[in-house]
């Protein structure tokens, strides 16, 4: 047992924030601690840690256990190059490895026959044994393995100093999976890290001989991982058995047998009063009634259920649809500054489609959407009647200055205050937020204030940039419900695989300057990218201006086929509808001009109806044609 925890409180400032919790932590452990923002996550960690002592309770560690920790934004200053710094996870190895050339040399020009060649070769046997051991001939290849599958392929000679924030955590992270750590916590690992090193990480991590604590809201991950959830909520600690996706059904269960338990014993409480009530002043039952009234006050009453806070609520509408072509774009430049990201960069969007934009870090996704949404290239044409709204992950569109409540409510004047106040109470903000700057709030506040003026701009067409960004797990799961209902057309960049799982009808993916289309789920996407299966035809979305060869090349699914030929169909249905309704207008034109029709008014009148009726079901016809075709 490496951590074992009985009964341990802890507060600050005489504010209780965990209470009675326990727990214990073995050897080979995989475990993922999640709550709420102010749950008391950070403080758990900080109490294994032994950075805080508990105020009750008690907490063992393991004598001479080695806990290695990544702090959620933690790197560390150096002035060494990238490899170099790794290099000194090994400094022992490397001690042994020169001692050991150094005896080869001694044992070469010693006498066999001496007691110093006895002693040479006992020294050199034992150094031998140790780095065989440690596997030290191999530590080379060890950092070689951790840094390339971290990103650093190309960063061995690189100063840390230079480095930003992000790439430090990561750096910081390949040292603690070199130094193999009997327990390692982890706040946010997956943070700053692109999908081809996260799933590089997995793999790593799902082999380590250690334990694993890890803080995350990374739902992949969680169930890549973890074989158990801490969960922490309302002070107290509750140990699920499973992965996420098992825990979020184990809690529901839980939730439901305690609701159950507590209206049965308040059922049995409630008819066991009402026998008292009625019979205690009964010569003939009084004995009965007091002894029913004593079992009511022995009886160890059941708790009332806490359900879980309401996570945040949000609603995506628009007042109008956009027609089917919703965005083309043919050959355009994607730059970043001097950089060219993308030399000649297409793509088709059409109404309804749910699509992710993928790629590493630095490949120009969150570019190419701010560059799509700023709408100033004549590469990029919108379609008719497109309301778009852009999600920005910076949220540079907030004014740091400006309060919580005005935020939203100078964007929309025609509101009424109670209904400001209630779309902010939807995205999770309290009373006590609507008077603070928007500089004050957390990094999760400032995402829903963000996320309820995007609400508000009520756009058919939504372009997202890590919208999941600060959110915590409920908030996460509220947005994709929202997201999996809204109508109408849906383009974001993610790092959050489930969140992509749960939305995306098709992929885009920016890779070595070219963008390339997967129809398909992301499923499919991962299937194909790993080389498991072969269901998904890549094709490069730049090749769409021969329709033919498209055909053949691009995959669609089943369900895409159906729907393509549903459209066909209706098409051909309305040129027929169109043809017969065109002629019987051209006859009934042609037939007023007869005398005997315009001398009768009552032939006359149904006639000019059926006009009316025929003009206006070919304006419903023409209309829709339009958005088919």
């Amino acid at each position: 047992m490496l951590i074992s925890c009985e009964n341990m409180s802890f507060g600050f400032h005489g504010d209780s924030l965990l209470e009675g919790v326990s727990f214990s932590l073995d050897e080979s452990d995989r475990v993922g601690l999640i709550g709420g923002n102010g749950e008391g996550k950070t403080t758990l960690i900080r109490l294994i840690l032994g950075e805080l002592e508990p105020e009750s309770g008690v907490i063992f560690r393991k004598n001479g256990a080695k806990i290695g920790y990544l702090a959620q934004n933690g790197g560390y200053d150096s002035q060494k190059a990238v490899f170099e710094e790794m290099q000194s996870v090994f400094e022992s190895d490397m001690r042994d490895l020169a001692a050991l050339r150094e005896v080869e040399m001694q044992i070469s020009k010693t006498d066999v026959r001496s007691a110093d060649y006895r002693a040479l070769s006992a020294r050199y046997e034992a150094l031998n044994k140790r780095i065989a051991a440690r596997d030290s001939y191999h530590f080379e290849v060890r950092i070689k393995t951790v840094l390339n599958g971290m990103g650093f392929s190309d960063f061995y000679d690189r100063k840390i100093s230079t480095m930003s924030g992000g790439e430090k955590t990561r750096l910081m992270l390949c040292r603690l999976l070199l130094e193999e750590p009997d327990l390692l916590v982890l706040d946010e690992p997956t943070n700053h890290l692109d999908m081809k090193t996260l799933f590089w990480l997995e793999e790593y991590l799902s082999s380590f001989k250690g334990a694993i604590l890890t803080v995350s809201h990374d739902r992949y991950f969680l169930d890549k991982i973890v074989s158990h959830i801490y969960e922490l909520e309302r002070k107290k600690l509750s140990v699920f058995k499973g992965n996420y996706t098992k825990y979020k059904t184990l809690k529901a269960e839980k939730t439901a047998r305690l609701e159950k338990e507590y209206e049965k014993q308040q059922a049995e409480r409630a008819h066991m009063q009402e026998y008292v009530d009625k019979n205690l002043v009964r010569a003939s039952t009084t004995k009965m009634a007091q002894s029913r009234r004593k079992t009511l006050e022995k009886m160890e009453l059941v708790e009332k259920p806490l359900l879980p806070p309401p996570p945040p609520r949000f609603s995506f509408t628009f007042p109008e649809k956009s027609y089917e072509n919703v965005l083309e774009v043919n050959n355009l430049k994607l730059t970043a500054g001097d950089k060219t990201l993308c030399a000649s960069l297409s793509l088709k969007l059409t109404r309804g489609d749910k699509c992710a934009l993928l790629g590493d870090n630095g490949t120009g996704k969150s570019t190419l959407l701010k560059k799509l949404a700023e709408n100033k290239d004549p590469a990029i044409r919108f379609g008719r009647f497109v309301r778009l709204a852009y999600y920005d992950q910076e949220h540079a569109n907030l004014d740091p200055d400006n309060e919580v409540l005005y935020e939203l409510w100078g964007r929309h004047v025609g509101l009424d205050q109670t209904r400001v106040r209630s779309i902010l109470a939807s995205a999770g903000l309290v009373a006590e937020d609507m008077d603070k700057k928007v500089r004050m709030l957390s990094g999760g506040e400032r995402a829903k204030l963000a996320l309820a003026v995007f609400e508000c701009e009520q756009g058919n067409v939504l372009f997202l940039d890590e919208p999941t960004n600060h959110l915590d797990l409920p908030a996460r799961e509220s947005l994709e419900a929202a997201l999996q209902n809204f109508e109408g057309t849906l383009l974001f960049v993610s790092h959050d695989r489930y969140f992509i799982r749960a939305l995306a009808g098709k992929i885009f993916e920016l890779e070595n300057g070219t963008l390339t289309s997967f129809s398909g789920s992301y499923d499919d996407f991962t299937a194909y990218k790993n080389n498991a299966r072969e269901t998904v035809q890549r094709v490069p979305a730049t090749a769409v201006s021969d329709k033919n060869e498209q055909k053949s090349t691009y995959y669609r699914s089943k369900e895409e086929r159906a729907a393509e030929a549903r459209k066909r169909t209706r098409i051909n249905q309305i040129e027929k509808e169109i043809s017969a309704l065109e002629t019987e207008e051209t006859e009934l034109n042609a037939s007023l001009a007869d005398p005997t029709i315009t001398t009768n008014f009552s032939l006359l009148t149904e006639k000019c109806n059926r006009l009316e009726e025929i003009r206006t079901a070919l304006d419903a016809l023409y209309n829709e044609y339009e958005t088919l075709i």
